[in-house]
């Protein structure tokens, strides 16, 4: 019974085939394609909206030279945005629960990053490993935390996104077997469950969101720091 909990998150497979990519290929299906046209349906208006929304909320923190990132930072927010809430659906498989695929989205772009900075402004870069008016006994302790900190960055990301969608998903599975189960024995604290599993269930709603905005907004934050 406790391992049937953790089925969710297991990758689906057809005829030996796994069906991940799908699963992530999906959420390109409701974006809007472009046209030649001046003026589209209210949707592909409204989603036009909220994407030109996004991207103005991701370049806040960046300068000029940041902007040249929008295109990536903004499909990756809505790559996770979508796969995250998609996610939510019954009988749906989140690509997001795994930890393998977080780290491949975390780890290059936090690299890029790093070699942004590198390259472009390699003193500064180095700079922040170790702040000014460090005291000399604590110069070599004080380097290898900031380089441990820098180091587990993209660990840090690809865990929390995890860990949260994780979370979330077994509360819910948790929340409704008991709904079920007490359905038929106790009437009134089934009804009470379901009360709470609506509400769990717009919290996850929210928690997809955030946690999506959060991952790109730490990725364009490291951004501003190299560049």
């Amino acid at each position: 019974m406790n391992l049937s909990f953790f089925d969710q998150f297991s990758s689906p497979s057809l005829l030996g085939i796994p069906l991940i990519l799908i699963a992530m290929m999906f959420p390109a299906l409701l974006l809007p394609s472009p046209g030649n046209r001046w003026i589209n349906n209210r949707l592909s208006t409204l989603q036009l909206w909220f994407i030109n929304l996004i991207t103005k909320q991701l370049m806040i923190p960046l300068d000029k030279k940041g902007h040249k990132w929008a295109l990536i930072l903004t499909s990756l927010m809505m790559f996770l945005l979508l796969t995250n809430l998609l996610g939510l659906l019954p009988y749906t498989f989140t690509p997001t629960t795994q930890l393998s695929m977080n780290l491949a989205l975390a780890f290059p772009l936090w690299l890029a990053t790093l070699l942004t900075g590198l390259r472009n402004q390699p003193s500064v870069s180095l700079g922040h490993l170790l702040p000014e008016g460090t005291p000399t006994l604590l110069i070599p302790a004080l380097i290898l935390i900031e380089t441990t900190s820098l180091l587990i960055r993209p660990l840090a990301l690809g865990v929390r996104l995890t860990a949260n969608l994780t979370a979330g998903h077994l509360l819910i599975q948790l929340i409704s077997t008991a709904t079920t189960t007490l359905m038929t024995t106790m009437p009134v604290v089934s009804l009470l469950t379901l009360a709470v599993l609506l509400l769990l269930t717009i919290l996850e709603v929210a928690v997809a969101m955030i946690q999506a905005y959060v991952f790109v907004l730490l990725l364009s934050l490291y951004l501003q720091e190299n560049i």
